[in-house]
Parts: C-alpha cells; structure tokens; sequence
C-alpha cells in the first residue's frame, strides 16, 4: 500500500488545510503545460490524486490509517475531492481575474508612517505643526491619464479590453479553456501608445510637499495621528493613502509626566523647611507661588491642580506634584555649629533617640533616581 503521506509530502498529523495545500502544489507542478508530457508524470499526477482522495476524506483518511486502501482503482473522485478543486488548483487565480474584466489601471497610493518629535509644552497645550515631506503627488502634465497631451489610452488588439486572453490546455481531464491575464496590457485591457513624458507613464510623480496638523493636547509618545488622503497618490492619479504621524515627546529638563500627570522635585534650605516660606516655580504656565508651610517635611507633595498635561480628547488637564527636597546643611563655623546646639537644647534634642520604620520607596525617591539618571 503507498503512503499517501509521503506522497503528499506532509506530516501524518497534517491538517485538511495544509493537505489541500500540499496537493494544489504538486497539482500546478505535474500539470502537463509545466512538467511537459510523459507517462512518468502523467503516474505521478494520478497517485498525487488518488492520495488526496483518501487523505482529504475524514473516514477515509480513517480506514487509511487503521491499515486498510479505500481508494478506488484508478483513482477517484469521491470524498473532499471534486471538479471545484481541479478548477481552483489550475485556473483560480487567472480564470478569476479574466471573470472579474481587465485590471483598473487608477491604484489606491500607499500609506506611509511618519516619526513626529515634540516638546513637553506641545503635548501639553497641543500645537500646529508643518512638515515636509517628499511622496508622489498627481502628474502636473497629464493630471494623471499617463498619456501625453492630446493623447488616449486605446483599447488593447490582442486581448480586445478584456485584459485576459484564453488559450486551450491539455490536461488530464483533456483539453480545457483557461484564462491569463494579456501579456500585451498586462491585464489592463487598455495601452498608452504615447506616454507621457514627465511621469514615464504612470500618471505621478516625486515632490516635497508640505502637512500641515493640529497636534491635540494630551498625546504622548506612541500616540498615531492620521492624516486621512496625505499619503502619495497612487499610479494613474489613483486616490491617494493615509499618512500616520507617530509621537515622540522629548524628555524635559525639569519636568517627568506620569499620564498627565507632572511632577518636579524642589529643593529647599531647611530653615526655610522649618519656618515656611513662599518660593516661586517656573512651570509651563509661568511662575506659580509655592506656599511652604512651617514644618514642611522631606518628601512632602504639593500639588498644582490643572497645570499638568491636557486630558486627550477629554478636555481639562492633569495636575503638577511637587516634591519638596530638603537640604540639610553642614555648619561651617563654630558660630553656625552653636547656634544649632542652642536649637537642639531648645527643643531637647541633645542626645535624640532615632525611629526605626520600614523602607518604602515611594513616588519621591523614583523621581529624584530618574531625574538624576541613577
């Protein structure tokens, strides 16, 4: 008994797809117009047949299996196998497209993807931005015919406009009409007898032109905006595609964003920790007061509402964290350290018992190990 899977040249645990694949290959392979003629062939065709017979029939494929042939002699057509399969495996693609009429010559441009760099304050406020860029663009010349002014595309002799001729094959089944596409128009049904002599007939050509796009507030790095018909317009003055512009926002000197959210750290002098103060802070907004109140401890978060990043598509804005930083000095002169000492004995802090707590790092410390790139 022959093995059918190795004649297939597929896994026994091979599924029905990869079978029907494998056998519409060595179908197009022996077929007599590329193998050529022969008894060898004309063999080798019959027992791809007879293997795909069994293979593709569940019980069959069962039997077959389980030790028995259930082929018919000769081969059959019985089972998964039948005329739809003979005519896909040599004709689907070309006898389709001679059903379908010549190949409209206008193609759809294609898309193109951009990288578009901002700043923080951009994505924050949104912003109108131009870019240049080089993309085909409709042929000034002939506007997108492909034809040389004063000229037509005509009509194909060889294949008459179909954009397919036929021809007869011989196969095992005999001879059998089939369909390609015309070699003469390349299935276009038409030919440019004069093409034009600024875009070499293909109705575009290469220009820099300018995008303009309104960048919304709130995007971020990652973010796609799409610039629907900014792409290159297709052959033949086909419609033309999509641009997609993909964000990248800059790293910022001062501020780190966390969604729309922004934070900064704020280093103060103890005493001003101790006695409070009021200190301003440049942000994207301009020069915003930070009330310290006294007693303002390390690590301590003040919040600016509204003076984050813009909610995209939402509307409103993220907020701004500060994070205070101390600066704990080192006295410099016997009169800085005795002054410390009367502070210490002023508030019974000559011999202090330390608190023993558990590590957490919190929001702060991953800012400070960001900002100073640890």
């Amino acid at each position: 008994m022959s093995d059918y899977y190795q004649i297939l040249g597929v896994p026994r645990d091979a599924s029905t797809d990869q079978i029907k694949k494998a056998y519409r290959k060595l179908a197009r392979e022996l077929h007599p117009d590329v193998a050529g003629e022969g008894m060898q062939t004309e063999d080798r065709f019959k027992d791809v047949s007879r293997a795909y017979e069994v293979l593709s029939n569940p019980e069959k494929r069962q039997a077959y299996d389980m030790g028995a042939d259930p082929s018919a002699p000769g081969g059959g057509m019985g089972g998964g196998f039948g005329f739809q399969d003979i005519f896909e495996t040599f004709f689907g693609a070309a006898q389709s497209a001679g059903q379908r009429g010549p190949i409209p010559r206008a193609r759809r441009g294609q898309d193109a993807l951009l990288r578009l760099d901002i700043d923080l304050a951009e994505a924050a406020f949104g912003a109108h931005r131009e870019l240049q860029v080089d993309t085909a663009v409709l042929c000034p010349t002939c506007e997108g015919s492909c034809c040389r002014p004063g000229s037509s595309p005509r009509t194909c002799d060889v294949c008459g406009g179909r954009g397919s001729v036929q021809r007869v094959a011989r196969s095992f089944l005999g001879q059998v009409m089939t369909s390609a596409p015309c070699a003469a128009c390349h299935g276009f049904g038409t030919v440019i007898p004069e093409p034009c002599t600024e875009c070499a007939g293909e109705g575009r050509v290469r220009s820099r032109r300018t995008l303009s796009v309104d960048v919304p507030a709130g995007v971020d790095t990652g973010t796609r905006i799409k610039l629907t018909g900014q792409g290159e317009v297709g052959p033949a003055g086909g419609p033309a595609g999509d641009v997609y512009l993909e964000v990248r926002e800059r790293n910022h000197e001062t501020f780190v964003r966390r969604g729309d959210d922004l934070h900064c750290t704020l280093e103060v002098p103890m005493t001003a920790a101790a006695l409070g103060t009021v200190l301003e802070l440049d942000t994207l907004d301009g020069m915003q007061e930070i009330d310290l109140r006294p007693g303002t401890q390390p690590g301590q978060v003040i919040t600016l509402k509204g003076l984050g990043v813009g909610h995209l598509h939402t509307g409103g804005r993220g907020d701004l964290d500060v994070h205070i930083e101390v600066q704990v000095p080192a006295p410099e002169d016997e009169e800085q350290v005795e002054l410390l000492r009367r502070l210490a004995e002023l508030r019974g802090e000559q011999r202090p018992e330390g608190r023993l707590s558990a590590v957490h790092p919190g929001v702060f410390a991953k800012l400070r190990d960001k900002l100073s790139g640890r």
